[in-house]
């Protein structure tokens, strides 16, 4: 299986930050892992022209269940293919957060993502009061259950796990708590999936960074990393990188 390092821009990043693409593309022309980077809708396009040709992948953030229509602000899974997308994340905690998103939403989406040719990565993750409650398990088994389509396979999906109260905190879980939900995500797969579960790239986020990286990477069943702020800088970014290159 090859590992990923996916990083999320979420609403941040002009044309000026596609001088990080360079930086991060001169540093790291052959990566060792997969290398992902998500921006803005208005950066896709310029940003998959600056990496054609490269190792690094672009995806979108979003996009909506329906293929075309009256859906004013909405982008199209076959819309972020021709603007150079190969992968969008989908269900994100700030997406379910702010706009209302559910299991069955994300899920649609995922399916039209699939349809598009586009990967899907789907995230997962528990709330701080959900993790209080000891009801994490139960949250992402029925997120899991939910969001993941019934036509997903390991070349088409990857899974992210993001519990919500370490995004962009500075928080972590420990690493017996990332162990134990990427454990059970698998066996969730497997149980749902059969022997292709084992190929499904299960990924961590929440709070990743360049000095903690490498034990993260270490667990079993973290495949890689769904990285948010430090994703902004190349220096960052690619120590992340690294680190996995080397995991």
């Amino acid at each position: 299986m090859r590992k990923l390092a996916a990083g999320n821009w979420k609403m941040n990043g002009s044309t000026a930050a596609l001088a990080e693409v360079s930086a991060l593309l001169a540093a790291h022309p052959a990566p060792g892992c997969d290398m992902l980077l998500c921006p803005p809708a208005t950066l896709i396009a310029p940003m998959a022209s600056a990496a054609r040709g490269s190792a690094l992948l672009i995806g979108g953030q979003d996009c909506h269940a329906k293929a075309s229509g009256a859906h004013t602000g909405d982008i199209a899974a076959a819309m972020l293919v021709d603007a150079g997308a190969s992968h969008v994340i989908l269900g994100h905690s700030e997406r379910r957060a702010d706009h209302g998103e559910t299991d069955a939403q994300v899920r649609a989406k995922a399916e039209a993502a699939l349809a598009a040719g586009l990967i899907a990565v789907v995230c997962v993750g528990e709330t701080e009061g959900e993790r209080d409650r000891g009801v994490t398990l139960e949250v992402i088994g029925a997120q899991l259950a939910g969001s993941v389509p019934d036509a997903a396979a390991a070349a088409s999906v990857v899974v992210a796990y993001e519990p919500v109260w370490a995004i962009g905190t500075g928080r972590t879980p420990t690493l017996p708590e990332i162990a134990e939900v990427h454990s059970f995500i698998r066996a969730r797969l497997t149980e749902r999936f059969g022997e292709d579960a084992a190929g499904f790239r299960l990924l961590y986020g929440g709070s990743v960074k360049p000095s903690n990286a490498a034990e993260i990477f270490a667990l079993p069943h973290v495949d890689g990393a769904l990285v948010g702020g430090a994703s902004l800088k190349a220096a960052d970014f690619g120590a992340i990188v690294a680190a996995l290159a080397a995991a």
